[in-house]
């Protein structure tokens, strides 16, 4: 729900003797780049939209060189509203949407569109053209790779949509030089170094860390044969990654000249190694501390770091191994150094919640009430139910409403992208009072698939009570209560709430030398801001709700199992 960012004014009279570092974040929908002090406060804040292509139904396409068009615009304002000098910036970190971006040998986009457009060349983490190759890839064989994918490749990872390309694409494979994930592509672009961060190629390339720090190749030869893509092996890996290293190392020489022209910046200035973007907001916040010295890394066990945006990830590290099924990971020191990520995900969360009130009949109508009072649609429809609520709780509207979220599949824990989305009490009406009643029951939707990520990670041994929550969603204050009293969970909001780019500026400052570690940075420039706890009446309804939302699952279930008997 990136409608709910927050703009921030510059300030123009700053301490010539401190440090300052960018972060820059590219999402879904927009490029930002944010500016902070050495403490972690953010000083000035700028975004710009970026295009998308959809040119068929699954199909979600982007341009490199509008990404960064729009990142060259974003770094020069913040710079610009600061008043900060460019040889005070001495780091600058990136963190993107895990999105396939093809290049050629000069660096020159490569189509990845069936229309055949060189600036079309990204394929968008939420494009699901590579549904076949998937299934394709996840019936290969019993292979390494796969324990540490929650059991699963998912289409959003890179194996299946290199897959697709070499198949559908055959011109576009032969002319691509280099495979980047998008946050490494940013590097590539800023320092001109074919550098890959873990964090990318452990989380979606099947790249196992764990076995390149025991000595072992990270790359598994037999799985990539076995997909069909055996001559990424003969090539020695040479597209997708050679040289693969921690988030926040220095990448090559820091900023060529002709990238530190374009950001407005100075020659040289230190680059980090990049991040996925909700990795990003992971250690923006999942570090802060509540108490003098921070938490330990057996503290975490309690601690999850939800990042709401287009889509949600569901974050928890430990110092332990543990597979889940139908959670990625267990990744190691794919966010945190030395640690374990286990990563559960909604494929849509923000894009659901735009998707219902955006299609419906009283679209209009919130539209105009948004223009008249100057407010977002979103206020307009939490005053809504406000209104509507009354002296009762809110939560309680949706009694006879009942959402299954699973428009885009689902990512956690079922791990299934066919799955489709159901609405339950629907009536012959489209008032702006049922928009409001359809949107907060999709928001509950949304919650119920958090608490079903949350039991299955505590059943493999975390002890989650506390949700660390960043991102556009998280500024909505209905979308955190009801996610507060759906999992029982404490939230913590971050001091600074945007913890994205602030983790994209850690890593440039460790990169620069102003922090030795991810994890001292993560200590230093980060504090926790406000605690919501869950309404004490609000359980025994949820826990009802909740039944109904499993029972809409297994009767989908059920509706597919008989539909297999037609000869249609």
């Amino acid at each position: 729900m990136s409608q709910f960012s927050i703009s921030y004014t510059g300030f123009f009279n700053y301490d010539a003797s401190m440090d300052y570092f960018i972060g820059i974040d590219v999402g879904t929908g927009s490029a930002r780049a944010g500016l902070f002090d050495e403490t972690g406060k953010l000083l000035s804040n700028h975004s710009r939209s970026i295009r998308s292509w959809r040119p068929r139904p699954n199909f979600v396409e982007q341009s490199s060189e509008d990404i960064w068009g729009a990142i060259c615009t974003c770094t020069e304002a913040v710079l610009n509203e600061s008043g900060i000098a460019p040889e005070s910036v001495k780091g600058l970190g990136f963190d993107a949407t895990c999105s396939l971006v093809l290049i050629d040998a000069e660096g020159n986009p490569v189509t990845a569109s069936p229309d055949g457009d060189d600036a079309q060349n990204i394929v968008v983490w939420m494009d699901h053209r590579a549904l076949k190759e998937t299934e394709f890839v996840n019936q290969a064989g019993d292979f390494p790779v796969y324990e540490f994918v929650g059991g699963k490749i998912s289409p959003e990872m890179q194996a299946p949509k290199l897959l697709w390309l070499k198949k559908h694409l055959p011109e576009s494979w032969q002319r691509t030089a280099h495979f980047f994930d998008l946050p490494d592509y940013l590097t590539y672009r800023a320092t001109g170094a074919l550098t890959r961060s873990l964090c990318s190629t452990t989380c979606k390339w099947t790249y196992l860390a764990h076995e390149a720090e025991a000595g072992h190749s990270g790359w598994q030869d037999d799985f990539f044969r076995a997909i069909e893509l055996g001559d990424l092996v003969d090539e020695g890996y040479r597209r997708i990654g050679t040289e693969i290293r921690p988030m926040g190392q220095a990448v090559g020489q820091g900023l060529s000249a002709a990238a530190a022209k374009e950001l407005g910046l100075i020659p040289g200035t230190a680059v980090g190694v990049s991040i996925i973007d909700a990795h990003a907001g992971g250690i923006g916040m999942i570090g802060m501390s509540e108490a003098n010295g921070g938490p330990t890394p057996e503290s975490l066990d309690n601690r999850l770091a939800l990042i709401g945006g287009t889509s949600s990830c569901h974050m928890v590290a430990s110092p332990e191994q543990r597979p889940i099924s139908g959670v990625w990971g267990p990744y190691y020191s794919a966010m945190i150094p030395g640690l374990w990520l286990n990563e559960g995900g909604q494929s849509a969360t923000g894009a659901l919640v735009d998707h219902i009130i955006f299609n419906h009949g009283a679209t209009e109508a919130m539209l105009k009430a948004s223009r008249e009072a100057d407010i977002t649609p979103y206020e307009v429809l939490n005053q809504k139910l406000a209104e509507l609520a009354g002296e009762a709780p809110l939560h309680s509207l949706t009694k006879d409403l009942h959402v299954c979220p699973y428009f885009h599949g689902n990512r956690s824990p079922r791990a299934n992208p066919n799955l489709v989305g159901m609405i339950s009490g629907l009536h012959l009406s489209a008032t702006l009072e049922d928009l409001a009643l359809l949107y907060l029951a999709t928001i509950q939707a949304i919650a119920y698939g958090t608490r079903h990520i949350i039991e299955v990670m505590n059943e493999s041994g975390y002890c989650l009570d506390t949700l660390v929550c960043c991102g556009g969603g998280t500024k909505n204050p209905v979308f955190l209560q009801q996610h507060a009293d759906i999992t029982q969970c404490r939230l913590i909001l971050p001091e600074e709430p945007e913890a994205v780019i602030l983790g994209s500026a850690m890593l440039g400052a460790v990169a620069s030398g102003a922090h030795k570690s991810v994890q001292s940075a993560m200590s230093a420039m980060s504090r926790p801001g406000k605690v919501i706890t869950p309404e004490p009446d609000s359980k025994s309804y949820h826990n009802l709700k909740y039944k109904i939302f499993h029972k809409l699952y297994m009767d989908q279930q059920e509706y597919a199992a008989t539909m297999q008997a037609s000869t249609l």
